[in-house]
């Protein structure tokens, strides 16, 4: 019997990668399934068809054509514009089985399951909370969803080359990491104040430069790079610290993370970036800036964090030996043992799958 999944990620390439990715995990698990995402195209972005990988075997792309990318649209706003295209696809891919999934759709708060990428071992007390409920589907935590191949393809390119080139001739774990993802930004002022904490500290550094975007933090828009850095840093910042930093606009943040040299990671948690730094062991210092990166690390006052802060938390995460880095390496090798035959995730994902199988039948 062949079962066909339609997955929807939300917009915007992080999303679009690890719904990618679970969708790779679920057709290479059962020759039964196959796949399509539907792709909404993010609202920063002039959705170029070659920007997403080909159409394979049993998982497919739909991608929507470009809508009303006005700046006038929130997150949500946004996503609503797009139930028509949506549903039309749908409707094409379901011919003699739309109504079907049509009133499936209207019985979603009976849903029979949830995936989470997540491990069992990550947040035990959640899992716990939702196995011992009644009232709530079964989750299954199939994590960490990590695609670690897609950011190995653009490290291939001048800059990325570059970046892993100087990482290859550090020490290793001296050098601290600092980016925000693909939304994050900042001031000129808490721009200047991360460079006199960097330069305090005298740890190497790598660190990811952009400015914030002017929208409101629940509908941000892309940042931009900084037009002239020597007007934003401190006086002279650039020349003490040639010798032990490098600064960068984009990263490819797999392979930095993945680099011997990295000994710490200062990121705003996406969900992302929080199962990437785990899996590669690198402790890390949290700043979110919005979305669920609150949630992900701790509800944080929003002002300018000043550089003593800043210091304090590069130099907790750079500490050798520390209680911190060994927490972080026992949890890196519980993810790794729990994508094994007979781990946790990979238990939780046959479990997904026979489920699937027995609710269709």
């Amino acid at each position: 019997m062949e079962l066909e999944l339609v997955f929807i990620p939300s917009p915007g390439i992080g999303h679009f990668r690890s719904t990618t990715a679970v969708a790779k995990l679920l057709v290479d698990s059962d020759d039964r399934i196959s796949v399509t995402l539907i792709v909404i195209p993010s609202r920063f972005s002039d959705h170029a068809s070659s920007s997403y990988p080909e159409s394979q075997n049993r998982l497919r792309y739909c991608l929507l054509p470009p809508g009303d990318q006005s700046t006038e649209h929130t997150f949500i706003s946004y996503i609503n514009s797009y139930k028509q295209q949506v549903r039309a696809a749908v409707s094409e891919l379901s011919q003699q089985w739309l109504p079907y999934i049509l009133s499936r759709a209207r019985t979603l708060r009976e849903t029979k399951g949830i995936i989470v990428n997540s491990v069992a071992e990550m947040e035990p007390q959640a899992l716990k909370f939702f196995s011992d409920s009644n009232s709530t589907p079964p989750v299954y935590p199939v994590g960490p969803i990590l695609d670690l191949k897609t950011d190995g393809d653009d490290s291939k390119d001048e800059k990325g080359i570059e970046i892993l080139s100087w990482l290859d001739k550090q020490p290793p774990r001296s050098v601290v990491f600092l980016c925000f993802g693909s939304m994050g930004g900042f001031s000129e002022e808490q721009t200047r104040e991360t460079a006199v904490a960097l330069e305090r500290s005298g740890h190497r550094f790598l660190w990811s430069v952009r400015r914030a975007s002017p929208d409101d933090k629940i509908a941000p828009s892309l940042p931009e790079d900084f037009t002239n850095l020597e007007e934003i840093l401190p006086e002279g910042f650039l020349e003490r610290t040639a010798e032990i930093g490098k600064i960068i606009s984009w990263a490819p943040q797999v392979d930095v993370l993945k680099s011997h040299a990295v000994g710490g990671f200062v990121t705003h948690c996406g969900w992302n970036s929080t199962l990437e730094s785990l899996w590669f062991g690198v402790p890390t210092a949290a700043w979110p800036i919005y979305a669920e990166q609150q949630f992900n690390a701790f509800q944080m006052v929003e002002e300018v964090v000043t550089a003593k802060e800043i210091e304090s938390g590069i130099n907790c995460v750079m500490e050798q030996g520390s209680e911190m880095r060994k927490k972080v390496k026992e949890m890196s090798d519980k993810l790794h043992v729990a994508l094994m035959d007979g781990g946790s995730s990979n238990a939780a994902l046959k479990k997904f799958i026979q489920d699937v199988v027995e609710n269709v039948m």
